[in-house]
């Protein structure tokens, strides 16, 4: 079973159950899927991977959301986003640790041949399909920058 038909039948789980955040949390995910689906001159279904990413890119905008409405006061409001990035991380891979992030970037560091900050974009494209779906890209680089910074010293 694909990962577009497991939100489908969870969505229709979650409508018997009368769930109504998990409802409507995969409504909005199933939509931000279809809008990426019809995206750009042909139609056509995403692979399980690149709904991961849409999956990833939907937890990213509850999870800066609900900062976002905590520094406004709005806790109700935080606390919505946050169960709603609940909801959307259930579908995501489960996330790698730091200390698994780092192995990987060491590991990406020494296949890619960089030594410097100005070469990361190497490290970045070796990482990238490691990594998908299964850590923060703001993270990833930060540490990709370091080891470089502390590597080259």
């Amino acid at each position: 079973m694909s990962l577009k038909e497991k939100l489908q039948n969870d969505l229709t789980d979650a409508m018997r159950s009368r769930d109504e955040l998990r409802s409507s949390t995969i409504r909005m995910v199933l939509t931000a899927i279809k809008n990426e689906e019809v995206s750009g001159k042909k139609a056509r279904e995403l692979s399980d991977a690149e709904i991961i990413t849409v999956l990833s890119r939907e937890g990213k905008k509850r999870r800066e959301a609900a900062e976002a409405f905590e520094q406004a006061g709005a806790n109700n409001r935080a606390a919505t986003e946050k169960a709603e990035g609940g909801v959307i991380a259930e579908y995501l891979p489960k996330q790698l640790s730091e200390s698994e992030i780092k192995d990987l970037i060491a590991a990406a560091i020494k296949e890619s041949g960089a030594a410097t900050p100005a070469q990361m974009g190497l490290v970045m494209r070796v990482l990238q399909p490691k990594i998908a779906g299964k850590a923060d890209g703001g993270t990833v680089s930060a540490l990709v920058k370091a080891a470089l910074t502390g590597g080259a010293q």
